[in-house]
C-alpha cells in the first residue's frame, strides 16, 4: 500500500507509458496522425495528442518545386522523433513520416519490380538525387537515359516513371533507372514496329549516329545499321564521306532478325551493280587506266571505274623490283595503266598487270644488245657460283664463275673482283621468259673463240696433235696459244706429263713450244689441251705398230723403234 501512495520513479515511469499507450506501442519512432493547429512564420504547428504541440516547417509539407498546400483545421501525418525536448515540445517531422510511409510502399513495389513515380530534383556526384514520394533515391548519370545526355534540366523536377535497380533500408540506399523504362518502352515499341517490316523492302529513315564501321538510321523507332559495305559499290573509308548525322536517306531493308531485332540495311542496292557485264567490259589483255585506291603488303588496288576495282598482285608489279613493298612502286591516287590478266564476275574480281603495260627489259635488252656484242656494268652482287652485272634497262647479268678468267678455278677468279667493280663482259646467252642474261668475261681475253662459232672454225678437232707456245707460266698450269696466232687454251697441272717431276710447270719457260693433244673444248668453245694424253696415245700407238702380246719384246724396245722410225 505504502508504494501505491508514494510510487518511486520507475512507478511513475510506467504510469506514463501507460497514459501515452503502452511501454510497447509508445509515440517515439512512430508515424502518428496529428491536426494542423496554428500556422505561424513558415511554421505549422500540430496536435498530436502529446501533452505539448509540436512545431514542423511548412517545406515539408510542399513536393519539390512547389508552395505547401496546408491550413488549419488539416490532419497530417508526421513521425515522433520525441515526445519532449529541452523547451517542453513535441520534435514531429513530415519529411520522416513521408520516408517511412514511402519505404513501406517502396519496398513492396521493389518485391513486385513494379515501377515508382519520382522526381528528379538535385545533382550529386556522379548522377542526381530523386524525391520517390519522400524517400530519397539515386539517379547514376549512365541511368538517365538510353544515350547520353548532356543536358538534363529538362527532365528535372516533373514526375516520371523509375525502375528500383536495388535498395537497403538500413543504410537507407535507393539506386533507381530511368533508362530501365525507356528500354523496355522502346522494345515494346519495337516489336511492334519490326513486325510491319520485311526483307527488300524499300524506306525512308534519319541517320542518328555514324561510327567507323558504319551508320545507325532511326527508321521510326526502330534503329537499323547500315554498314559502310552497304553504302556504295565504290570504296568508302568512312561513312562521313557520304552522309551526315540528321540526313534522311532512302535504304533498303537487307536482312531482319526478329528475335535479336537487329535490321541491315544497304544503300548501294538500290544502285545498278557495275559488275554486270564485267566480263565484256574487261576483257582480258584489255589495257586500262584507273586510278590506285589502297596499297596493302600484297599488292594494290586499282578503281577502273566507281564501283569496280582490280588488284595488281606485288609479282605483277615491277620486271625488274623484286621483293619490294608495293608502296615504293606505286602511291594512293596515283593514275596508271594496267593490263588485264584474269576476270571472275562471280567473285567480282580483277586480276591487273601493272608491268604488262609496259615493255619487257629484257626484251629491249636482247634488241639492243644480241648475243656476242660486249657490254659493260657495275658488279652489283658476288655469290659462292659467280658475279651479277647491273646492265642499261635496270636488268642484271651472271657471270658464271667459270666464265671470269682463264686457268684458275671458279673461287679463284671470284676473288679477283669486288662489289661495285665495273668490268667488260660478252653476251653468252639470253632467256627473256626465264629474265636471265648470262655473261662471260674470259671471253674477252687475247685468242678466246669467238661466242658461237664451232670449235672446228678454229681448225682444231678433238683428239688432234697440235704445237702450241707458252704464254703464261702458273701455279695451276700454262696458259698456251695453238700455233702462232690461234686460239687459247689451258694445260692444267697434272696434265704436263705422266711422270710427277714431269707436272712442274717452273720447267716451261714463255714463248717455249711443244705438241699437246686437244682434249675437249669447254661451254665458250675454248680448247684444253695435255701433254700427258698425248704420251699415252703415242704409247698405245706404239705398242700396236711395233710389239704385240707374244712378241717377248719390252716396252722400252718397242718405244725404241718408235722413235727411230719417227726420225
Amino acid at each position: 500500500m505504502a508504494s501505491t501512495a508514494f510510487p518511486s520513479r520507475d512507478d511513475f515511469a510506467a504510469l506514463l507509458n501507460d497514459s501515452l499507450g503502452g511501454a510497447d506501442g509508445g509515440f517515439e519512432g512512430r508515424v502518428v496522425k496529428g491536426t494542423v493547429t496554428a500556422i505561424e512564420n513558415d511554421m505549422a504547428v500540430i496536435d498530436v495528442g502529446l501533452k505539448s504541440e509540436g512545431r514542423v516547417a511548412l517545406r515539408e509539407f510542399a513536393a519539390p518545386g512547389q508552395k505547401a498546400d496546408l491550413k488549419v483545421g488539416d490532419e497530417v501525418e508526421v513521425y515522433v522523433d520525441r515526445v519532449e525536448n529541452s523547451i517542453g515540445e513535441a520534435m514531429l517531422s513530415r519529411d520522416r513520416a513521408r520516408r517511412e510511409a514511402a519505404w513501406d510502399k517502396l519496398e513492396s513495389e521493389f518485391t513486385e519490380s513494379a515501377r515508382v513515380e519520382g522526381v528528379i530534383f538535385g545533382r550529386v556526384k556522379g548522377g542526381f538525387t530523386v524525391d520517390l514520394d519522400g524517400a530519397v533515391a539515386f539517379l547514376p548519370g549512365s541511368q538517365v537515359d538510353i544515350r547520353p545526355v548532356r543536358d538534363v534540366t529538362p527532365l528535372m523536377d516533373i514526375p516520371q516513371p523509375f525502375q528500383i535497380l536495388k535498395m537497403d533500408r538500413r543504410r537507407g540506399n535507393i539506386v533507381v533507372s530511368r533508362r530501365a523504362i525507356l528500354e523496355e518502352t522502346r522494345a515494346e515499341q519495337r516489336s511492334g514496329l519490326i513486325q510491319t517490316l520485311s526483307e527488300g523492302q524499300i524506306i525512308e529513315g534519319m541517320v542518328k549516329n555514324i561510327t567507323d564501321y558504319g551508320a545507325f538510321v532511326d527508321l521510326g523507332g526502330i534503329d537499323g545499321l547500315l554498314h559502310v559495305t552497304d553504302l556504295s559499290y565504290k570504296r568508302i573509308n568512312h561513312p562521313s564521306e557520304m552522309i551526315n548525322i540528321g540526313d534522311t536517306v532512302r535504304v533498303q531493308i537487307i536482312r531482319i532478325n526478329r528475335d535479336t531485332q537487329r535490321i541491315s540495311l544497304g544503300m548501294k542496292q538500290l544502285e545498278s551493280d557495275p559488275w554486270e557485264g564485267a566480263s565484256v567490259k574487261y576483257p582480258v589483255g584489255a589495257k586500262l587506266h584507273g586510278r590506285v585506291t589502297n596499297i596493302t603488303e600484297y599488292g594494290a588496288f586499282v578503281e577502273l571505274e566507281p564501283g569496280i576495282e582490280g588488284l595488281v598482285h606485288v609479282s605483277e608489279m615491277s620486271w625488274t623490283k623484286k621483293n619490294v613493298h608495293p608502296g615504293k612502286i606505286v602511291s594512293t591516287s596515283q593514275e596508271v595503266d594496267v593490263i588485264v590478266l584474269e576476270v571472275d564476275a562471280e567473285k567480282r574480281r580483277i586480276s591487273l598487270g601493272l608491268k604488262q603495260a609496259q615493255s619487257n627489259p629484257w626484251e629491249s635488252f636482247a634488241d639492243r644488245h644480241p648475243v656476242g656484242s660486249t657490254v659493260e656494268g657495275e658488279v652489283k652482287n658476288a655469290t659462292e657460283f659467280g658475279l651479277f652485272i647491273g646492265l642499261d634497262g635496270d636488268v642484271d647479268g651472271m657471270v658464271h664463275m667459270s666464265d671470269i678468267a682463264w686457268g684458275i678455278s671458279g673461287e679463284d677468279a671470284l676473288n679477283l673482283h669486288r662489289k661495285g667493280e665495273t668490268v667488260q663482259a660478252i653476251v653468252l646467252d639470253i632467256d627473256v621468259e626465264k629474265e636471265r642474261i648470262s655473261l662471260g668475261m674470259k671471253q674477252l681475253e687475247k685468242g678466246a673463240p669467238a661466242i658461237g662459232s664451232a670449235a672446228s672454225s678454229s681448225g682444231l678437232q678433238k683428239n688432234a696433235t697440235v704445237t702450241v707456245t707458252v704464254l703464261e707460266v702458273r701455279d695451276g698450269g700454262l696458259e698456251v696459244q695453238a700455233g702462232d696466232d690461234g686460239v687459247t687454251g689451258f694445260i692444267k697441272r697434272s696434265d704436263l706429263g705422266r711422270d710427277r717431276d714431269e707436272q712442274r710447270p717452273d720447267r716451261f719457260q714463255v714463248g717455249q713450244k711443244f705438241d699437246a693433244l686437244v682434249t675437249g673444248f669447254d661451254r665458250s668453245k675454248k680448247p684444253t689441251f695435255s701433254v700427258k694424253a698425248l704420251q699415252i696415245a703415242e704409247e698405245k700407238q706404239a705398242v700396236a705398230q711395233y710389239g704385240s702380246s707374244d712378241s717377248g719384246a719390252s716396252l722400252g724396245d718397242i718405244l725404241g723403234e718408235a722413235l727411230k722410225a719417227k726420225g
